[in-house]
Protein backbone atom coordinates (compact mmCIF):
# COMPACT_ATOMS: atom_id res chain seq x y z
CA UNK A 1 0.00 0.00 0.00
CA UNK A 2 2.66 2.64 0.74
CA UNK A 3 4.97 1.46 -2.11
CA UNK A 4 1.80 2.24 -4.29
CA UNK A 5 1.29 5.94 -2.56
CA UNK A 6 4.61 6.63 -3.22
CA UNK A 7 4.60 5.64 -6.94
CA UNK A 8 1.46 7.41 -7.35
CA UNK A 9 2.71 10.23 -5.55
CA UNK A 10 5.85 10.23 -7.48
CA UNK A 11 3.70 9.76 -11.01
CA UNK A 12 1.71 12.87 -9.74
CA UNK A 13 4.65 14.94 -9.61
CA UNK A 14 6.11 14.05 -12.99
CA UNK A 15 2.57 14.98 -14.46
CA UNK A 16 2.79 18.26 -12.88
CA UNK A 17 7.07 19.03 -13.85
CA UNK A 18 5.62 18.70 -17.52
CA UNK A 19 2.42 20.39 -17.32
CA UNK A 20 4.78 23.46 -15.97
CA UNK A 21 7.20 23.37 -19.07
CA UNK A 22 4.20 23.24 -21.41
CA UNK A 23 3.08 26.11 -19.78
CA UNK A 24 6.44 28.19 -19.85
CA UNK A 25 6.18 26.90 -23.30
CA UNK A 26 2.69 28.19 -24.03
CA UNK A 27 3.21 31.45 -22.83
CA UNK A 28 6.84 32.19 -24.39
CA UNK A 29 4.94 31.50 -27.82
CA UNK A 30 2.33 33.89 -26.75
CA UNK A 31 4.80 36.60 -26.08
CA UNK A 32 6.67 35.92 -29.64
CA UNK A 33 3.50 35.94 -31.15
CA UNK A 34 5.37 34.17 -33.96
CA UNK A 35 4.75 30.67 -34.98
CA UNK A 36 7.93 30.50 -37.09
CA UNK A 37 10.25 31.47 -34.24
CA UNK A 38 8.50 29.48 -31.34
CA UNK A 39 5.15 26.78 -32.60
CA UNK A 40 3.01 26.92 -29.00
CA UNK A 41 2.31 23.42 -28.15
CA UNK A 42 -1.21 23.61 -29.01
CA UNK A 43 0.03 23.67 -33.16
CA UNK A 44 2.43 21.38 -32.60
CA UNK A 45 -0.32 18.87 -31.76
CA UNK A 46 -2.45 19.61 -34.25
CA UNK A 47 0.24 19.09 -36.40
CA UNK A 48 1.32 15.73 -34.95
CA UNK A 49 -2.18 14.47 -35.62
CA UNK A 50 -1.87 15.46 -38.89
CA UNK A 51 0.96 13.63 -39.41
CA UNK A 52 -0.52 10.64 -38.03
CA UNK A 53 -3.06 10.58 -40.69
CA UNK A 54 -0.87 10.34 -43.64
CA UNK A 55 1.10 6.95 -44.69
CA UNK A 56 4.36 8.97 -45.38
CA UNK A 57 4.71 9.28 -41.60
CA UNK A 58 4.67 5.60 -40.68
CA UNK A 59 7.08 5.16 -43.93
CA UNK A 60 9.63 7.53 -42.79
CA UNK A 61 9.17 6.00 -39.68
CA UNK A 62 9.79 2.75 -40.23
CA UNK A 63 12.76 3.54 -43.11
CA UNK A 64 14.41 5.14 -40.34
CA UNK A 65 13.61 3.04 -37.84
CA UNK A 66 14.63 -0.01 -39.33
CA UNK A 67 18.30 1.43 -39.83
CA UNK A 68 18.63 3.12 -36.99
CA UNK A 69 17.97 -0.43 -35.31
CA UNK A 70 19.85 -2.33 -37.26
CA UNK A 71 22.77 -0.20 -36.51
CA UNK A 72 22.10 -0.99 -33.07
CA UNK A 73 21.95 -4.33 -33.28
CA UNK A 74 25.45 -4.80 -34.87
CA UNK A 75 26.89 -2.23 -33.02
CA UNK A 76 26.06 -4.23 -30.01
CA UNK A 77 26.77 -7.68 -31.73
CA UNK A 78 30.22 -5.97 -32.58
CA UNK A 79 31.20 -4.50 -29.23
CA UNK A 80 30.26 -7.48 -26.85
CA UNK A 81 32.04 -9.54 -29.19
CA UNK A 82 35.46 -6.90 -29.20
CA UNK A 83 35.04 -7.02 -25.56
CA UNK A 84 35.21 -10.70 -25.16
CA UNK A 85 38.37 -10.82 -27.67
CA UNK A 86 39.83 -8.29 -25.74
CA UNK A 87 39.01 -10.25 -22.44
CA UNK A 88 40.63 -13.21 -24.17
CA UNK A 89 43.63 -12.20 -25.68
CA UNK A 90 46.03 -8.70 -24.54
CA UNK A 91 46.71 -8.10 -28.15
CA UNK A 92 43.04 -7.74 -29.24
CA UNK A 93 42.69 -5.49 -25.86
CA UNK A 94 45.72 -3.30 -27.67
CA UNK A 95 44.56 -2.83 -30.68
CA UNK A 96 40.50 -1.74 -29.80
CA UNK A 97 41.66 0.40 -27.48
CA UNK A 98 42.93 3.64 -29.58
CA UNK A 99 40.04 2.41 -32.05
CA UNK A 100 36.76 2.89 -29.94
CA UNK A 101 38.99 5.91 -28.64
CA UNK A 102 39.05 7.26 -31.82
CA UNK A 103 35.15 6.91 -32.77
CA UNK A 104 33.91 8.21 -29.28
CA UNK A 105 36.09 11.39 -30.25
CA UNK A 106 35.37 11.46 -33.78
CA UNK A 107 32.62 14.09 -34.52
CA UNK A 108 28.96 12.53 -35.51
CA UNK A 109 29.22 15.07 -38.66
CA UNK A 110 33.05 14.04 -39.83
CA UNK A 111 31.78 10.29 -39.78
CA UNK A 112 28.56 11.46 -41.77
CA UNK A 113 30.61 13.65 -44.78
CA UNK A 114 33.36 10.45 -44.42
CA UNK A 115 30.74 7.56 -45.04
CA UNK A 116 28.76 9.08 -47.52
CA UNK A 117 31.94 8.87 -49.98
CA UNK A 118 31.76 5.05 -49.43
CA UNK A 119 27.87 4.01 -48.98
CA UNK A 120 24.61 5.43 -49.78
CA UNK A 121 22.35 8.38 -48.30
CA UNK A 122 19.64 5.77 -47.75
CA UNK A 123 22.26 3.42 -45.32
CA UNK A 124 24.13 5.93 -44.19
CA UNK A 125 21.69 5.76 -40.51
CA UNK A 126 23.05 2.01 -40.17
CA UNK A 127 26.82 3.11 -40.36
CA UNK A 128 26.27 5.96 -38.27
CA UNK A 129 24.31 3.92 -35.47
CA UNK A 130 26.88 1.23 -35.35
CA UNK A 131 29.36 4.01 -34.73
CA UNK A 132 27.32 5.21 -31.89
CA UNK A 133 26.76 2.07 -30.36
CA UNK A 134 29.93 -0.18 -30.95
CA UNK A 135 32.08 2.10 -28.25
CA UNK A 136 29.50 2.25 -25.73
CA UNK A 137 28.84 -1.61 -25.44
CA UNK A 138 32.56 -2.31 -26.05
CA UNK A 139 33.33 0.02 -23.06
CA UNK A 140 30.62 -1.55 -20.60
CA UNK A 141 30.97 -5.11 -21.59
CA UNK A 142 34.80 -5.00 -20.82
CA UNK A 143 34.34 -2.98 -17.90
CA UNK A 144 32.04 -6.02 -16.53
CA UNK A 145 34.46 -8.55 -17.59
CA UNK A 146 37.43 -6.86 -15.48
CA UNK A 147 34.83 -7.05 -12.96
CA UNK A 148 34.05 -10.59 -12.97
CA UNK A 149 34.39 -12.56 -9.13
CA UNK A 150 37.30 -14.65 -9.69
CA UNK A 151 37.17 -16.34 -6.91
CA UNK A 152 33.66 -17.79 -8.69
CA UNK A 153 35.80 -18.43 -11.63
CA UNK A 154 38.63 -20.41 -9.83
CA UNK A 155 36.10 -22.29 -8.61
CA UNK A 156 34.43 -23.21 -11.94
CA UNK A 157 37.63 -24.50 -13.07
CA UNK A 158 38.78 -26.32 -10.03
CA UNK A 159 35.86 -28.44 -10.49
CA UNK A 160 36.17 -28.12 -14.43
CA UNK A 161 32.76 -27.14 -15.41
CA UNK A 162 32.16 -27.13 -18.72
CA UNK A 163 32.11 -23.61 -21.01
CA UNK A 164 28.54 -23.09 -21.92
CA UNK A 165 27.54 -24.23 -18.40
CA UNK A 166 30.02 -21.09 -17.07
CA UNK A 167 29.29 -18.53 -19.70
CA UNK A 168 25.55 -19.18 -18.66
CA UNK A 169 25.29 -19.40 -14.88
CA UNK A 170 28.16 -17.46 -14.16
CA UNK A 171 29.20 -14.95 -16.54
CA UNK A 172 26.73 -13.99 -18.08
CA UNK A 173 24.45 -13.36 -15.08
CA UNK A 174 27.77 -10.97 -13.86
CA UNK A 175 27.93 -9.15 -17.12
CA UNK A 176 23.67 -8.68 -17.58
CA UNK A 177 23.74 -5.13 -15.88
CA UNK A 178 27.03 -3.98 -17.46
CA UNK A 179 25.39 -4.60 -20.93
CA UNK A 180 22.29 -3.86 -20.03
CA UNK A 181 23.25 -0.04 -19.16
CA UNK A 182 25.11 0.24 -22.12
CA UNK A 183 22.14 -1.11 -24.17
CA UNK A 184 19.84 2.16 -22.06
CA UNK A 185 22.61 4.38 -23.03
CA UNK A 186 22.77 3.55 -26.69
CA UNK A 187 19.39 3.80 -27.64
CA UNK A 188 19.12 6.75 -27.45
CA UNK A 189 22.17 7.94 -28.56
CA UNK A 190 21.78 5.83 -31.77
CA UNK A 191 18.46 7.38 -32.54
CA UNK A 192 19.85 11.04 -32.20
CA UNK A 193 23.29 10.42 -33.87
CA UNK A 194 20.98 8.41 -36.32
CA UNK A 195 17.99 11.27 -37.42
CA UNK A 196 21.04 14.07 -37.46
CA UNK A 197 22.93 11.63 -40.12
CA UNK A 198 19.83 11.58 -42.10
CA UNK A 199 19.32 15.32 -41.99
CA UNK A 200 22.58 15.63 -43.46
CA UNK A 201 22.55 12.38 -46.05
CA UNK A 202 18.64 13.53 -46.87
CA UNK A 203 17.66 10.15 -47.85
CA UNK A 204 13.98 9.81 -49.40
CA UNK A 205 11.57 8.94 -46.83
CA UNK A 206 13.44 9.41 -44.01
CA UNK A 207 12.94 11.20 -40.87
CA UNK A 208 15.75 13.53 -41.73
CA UNK A 209 14.29 14.55 -44.58
CA UNK A 210 11.40 16.08 -42.95
CA UNK A 211 13.53 17.86 -40.69
CA UNK A 212 14.96 19.30 -43.48
CA UNK A 213 12.60 19.99 -45.22
CA UNK A 214 10.88 21.69 -42.10
CA UNK A 215 13.91 23.89 -41.44
CA UNK A 216 13.73 24.74 -45.29
CA UNK A 217 9.91 26.07 -45.46
CA UNK A 218 10.31 27.23 -41.83
CA UNK A 219 8.03 24.93 -40.86
CA UNK A 220 8.76 25.29 -36.93
CA UNK A 221 4.99 23.29 -36.23
CA UNK A 222 6.13 20.76 -38.35
CA UNK A 223 9.70 20.75 -36.98
CA UNK A 224 8.41 20.02 -33.33
CA UNK A 225 5.72 17.46 -34.26
CA UNK A 226 8.11 15.23 -36.00
CA UNK A 227 10.97 15.71 -33.10
CA UNK A 228 7.81 14.90 -30.48
CA UNK A 229 7.78 11.99 -32.31
CA UNK A 230 11.31 10.97 -32.60
CA UNK A 231 11.56 11.30 -28.98
CA UNK A 232 8.14 9.30 -27.73
CA UNK A 233 9.25 6.37 -30.66
CA UNK A 234 12.86 5.99 -29.28
CA UNK A 235 11.49 6.18 -26.03
CA UNK A 236 9.05 3.32 -26.47
CA UNK A 237 11.81 1.42 -28.04
CA UNK A 238 14.17 1.91 -25.30
CA UNK A 239 11.43 1.03 -22.74
CA UNK A 240 10.96 -2.44 -24.92
CA UNK A 241 14.19 -3.68 -25.61
CA UNK A 242 14.67 -3.24 -21.92
CA UNK A 243 11.66 -5.25 -21.11
CA UNK A 244 12.73 -7.78 -23.21
CA UNK A 245 15.96 -7.97 -22.31
CA UNK A 246 15.18 -8.55 -18.49
CA UNK A 247 12.20 -11.28 -19.71
CA UNK A 248 15.44 -13.05 -21.32
CA UNK A 249 17.27 -12.74 -18.54
CA UNK A 250 14.50 -14.21 -16.23
CA UNK A 251 13.25 -16.92 -18.32
CA UNK A 252 17.49 -18.21 -18.77
CA UNK A 253 17.86 -18.42 -15.35
CA UNK A 254 14.52 -20.52 -14.44
CA UNK A 255 14.88 -22.58 -17.36
CA UNK A 256 17.24 -25.95 -16.57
Amino acid sequence: GSEMCIRDRYTGIRILAVLFWLAIWQFASMYLKQEILLASPAAVLKRLFTLVTEPVFWQSLLFSGARIGAGFLLGAAAGIAGAALAGRFSIAEELLTPLVAAVKAVPVASFVILILIWVSSKNLSVVISFLMVFPILYTNTRNGLRELDTALLEMTDVFQVPRPVRLRWVILPQLYPYIRTGCSLSLGLCWKAGTAAEVIGIPNRSIGEHLYQAKIYLDTPGLFAWTAAIVYVSFCLEKAVLKGMDLAEKRMLVMK
